[in-house]
């Protein structure tokens, strides 16, 4: 008899970093790997850059408008960063959740915290991503040609604290190989999966073995 697998609930898999640490290149890769993973779309109050879209890439959203959606109860999560809000909405991330799909967060630690914190913490699996060194995380940041230099001397000056957040998280990985550190993020993927407390389906498929039991016995 072959068990039915389909009445998993979602994970909410938080990735976070500091800026520059590969959390976002990380997200991308598993998407590509398993393209049932769908991305947590944030809300955020800052410009669009060249080549981000609606919808796609953020929520574009003015001040008053972010403010609305988080006295609404309408965030999972929402955090100040570098002069910015930025937050996650709920209504797509619990229907996805309850469907069956699994969510990745690309979120800071603050936004991860308050997730854990929240009715979804039951489904939160967290993935801290620390760089190989300083330096490297330095150079990741320039090679980007993304921000201006006080920009990156103010995210710089902001990792030292993020990196002190690093044993909060159920797992912790070093980006020294990026296909290493994918492949480890696809294995905690999939036993986080297969846990137990994540499968609904056994506890009616054991009962299924005891009634052949009982049906042998008698």
């Amino acid at each position: 008899m072959t068990p039915l697998h389909d009445s998993r609930r979602g994970l909410a898999v938080i990735l976070s970093s500091p800026s520059g640490a590969g959390k976002s290149t990380m997200a991308r890769r598993l998407m590509a790997w398993d393209p049932t993973l769908s991305f947590s779309v944030s809300a955020t109050t800052r410009p669009p850059r060249a080549g981000e879209e609606e919808g796609v890439h953020y929520y574009f959203r003015s001040r008053e408008q972010f403010g609305k959606m988080v006295l609404d109860g309408e965030m999972l999560e929402h955090a100040e960063v570098f002069g910015n809000h930025y937050g996650s909405p709920r209504a797509p991330v619990e229907a996805a959740l309850t469907a069956g799909r699994d969510v990745i967060f690309d979120i800071d630690w603050q936004g991860g915290q308050q997730i854990r914190n929240s009715a979804l913490g039951r489904d939160v699996v967290s993935i801290f991503i620390l760089p190989p060194s300083i330096a490297e995380l330095e150079r990741r940041l320039r090679e980007r040609g993304q921000d201006s230099a006080e920009v990156i001397a103010g995210r710089m000056a902001k990792s030292e604290d993020e990196i002190s957040h690093w044993a909060e998280y159920d797992y912790v990985l070093v980006n020294d190989d990026p296909d290493a550190c994918e492949a480890r993020l696809r294995t905690i993927l999939t036993a986080e999966r297969l846990r137990r407390d994540r499968q609904p389906w056994l506890s009616g498929f054991t009962r299924s073995l005891n009634d052949e039991f009982r049906g042998r016995t008698t």
